[in-house]
């Protein structure tokens, strides 16, 4: 058994365009990397021991040769892109949900079949994530989503809707024990990530999806009268309605804001525990609320996945690890220790959640969520609705500046 981790070579970008150049056609072939018999894994370096402790156990139950390579998760889908084009592609790779359309469209990954029984162990949401015209293109791991964190000093409990929220924080700031209602980054370019949650419960929606629930870019929401709607109500807590919501909060200083007592309440992620632990302020984690009259909120949802590379010399091998091995609990229990992110599997949920209650209370808090949209189309709207929600908190009118965004949007993906 041959296993060994090692660092993405830094010149594999650079031979992989060099191949493109010369006229290479991508055969999804791992190459010299990847002989028959030797199973290739790109992760990045935080799991890298993790897949590494797995694969041996995989290699040697199959008899095979396995090599666990770390690469940078930023430089993750490139990289694969760039190697499948060169031919020297992994068998096997992690890779975030939401890059499943442009993967696909590069024509860089392919379908898994999944047996009924490993599906049942996983939350069936994680599987429509990595769903992309009616097949499954990875196996999901684990999930990342956002969440209101609050002071339990200030806020003993956790408020049924918006507007409970605003009452609670509006009464602390009125008795000068806050400066800030809530603290949720808007920024002056926006943050349609964290709006989302608003943005759903008010009525208002991105893309729709098609029959077999996949994103459908040509079903464009963000002109219509349902999401003019939505903003207009998200409107009235804006910087020109009650004030809760505004620009000069950002990702900059919206974690301190809650550590340093200034508001009650915060719309955190995962990345802000280790903080809050350190802060020292009593806090605890739920949904964020969604509005009275509306729709339950539903905030983004990522999901941490492995992939198989198309045309792999090594496609059963490949396909063997992704089901049975990235779907057993000790290995799931194994990345999470090296990595903690909420597992989508029940069994290692359930472990990991009896040693943290905060992982528990996180995956309850995403029940309503739902996943960032795979089609490579997504990265289009970022910029644009993003800037006309800040606009709109600012103050300006909400038709005009979706209508504007919608046009920016449209024009960039019909590119």
């Amino acid at each position: 058994m041959r296993l060994r981790t090692a660092s993405a070579l830094a010149g594999i970008t650079a031979v992989a365009l060099a191949a493109t150049a010369c006229g290479g056609e991508g055969t999804g072939d791992s190459g010299g990397e990847a002989a028959a018999g030797t199973l290739v894994i790109w992760t990045d370096p935080e799991r890298a021991d993790a897949v590494e402790q797995s694969a041996a156990a995989f290699a040697e139950t199959n008899g095979i040769d396995v090599s666990v390579n770390a690469v940078a998760f930023e430089d993750m889908q490139g990289d694969v892109l760039n190697a499948y084009q060169a031919g020297n592609a992994p068998d096997v790779f992690i890779g975030a949900h939401d890059w499943t359309g442009n993967l696909v469209r590069n024509g860089a990954v392919q379908p898994i079949e999944l047996p009924q029984d490993r599906a049942d162990l996983l939350d069936p949401t994680s599987l429509e994530a990595m769903t992309y015209d009616g097949q499954l293109f990875g196996v999901p791991y684990s999930q990342e989503n956002i969440f209101l964190m609050r002071n339990t000093e200030l806020a003993p409990e956790a408020p049924r809707t918006f507007e409970e929220l605003v009452e609670t924080g509006s009464a602390l700031k009125e008795d000068g024990e806050v400066s800030e209602v809530l603290s949720m980054a808007v920024g002056q370019e926006g943050d349609p990530y964290r709006m989302n949650a608003l943005f759903t419960s008010a009525g208002g929606y991105l893309f729709g999806q098609d029959d077999t629930g996949t994103w459908d870019p040509a079903d464009l929401g963000v002109d219509t009268e349902a999401s003019v709607a939505a903003m207009e109500r998200i409107a009235e807590y804006g910087e020109a309605g009650e004030g809760v919501l505004r620009r000069s909060i950002t990702t900059e200083n919206d974690a301190a804001l809650f550590f340093d007592g200034e508001t009650a309440f915060f719309v955190a992620g995962p990345w802000n525990i280790a903080d809050a632990d350190a802060s020292g302020v009593d806090y605890a984690i739920s949904p964020i609320p969604g509005f009275e009259d509306g729709g339950p909120a539903s905030p983004y949802i990522g999901y941490q996945s492995f992939f198989v590379t198309e045309g792999s010399a090594n496609t059963a091998l490949a396909e063997e690890f992704v089901t049975n091995y990235v779907t057993d609990t000790d290995f799931i229990l194994d990345l999470y220790a090296a990595d903690p992110r909420t597992p989508v599997q029940a069994e290692a949920l359930e472990t990991v959640s009896a040693d943290d209650p905060n992982i528990g209370a996180i995956a309850e808090a995403g029940a309503e969520g739902m996943p960032m949209p795979s089609i490579p189309e997504m990265g289009e709207t970022w910029q644009p609705l993003g800037v006309a929600q800040a606009e709109i908190i600012g103050g300006t009118d909400p038709a005009e500046a979706m209508e504007s965004a919608a046009v920016t949007i449209s024009d960039q993906i019909g590119e």
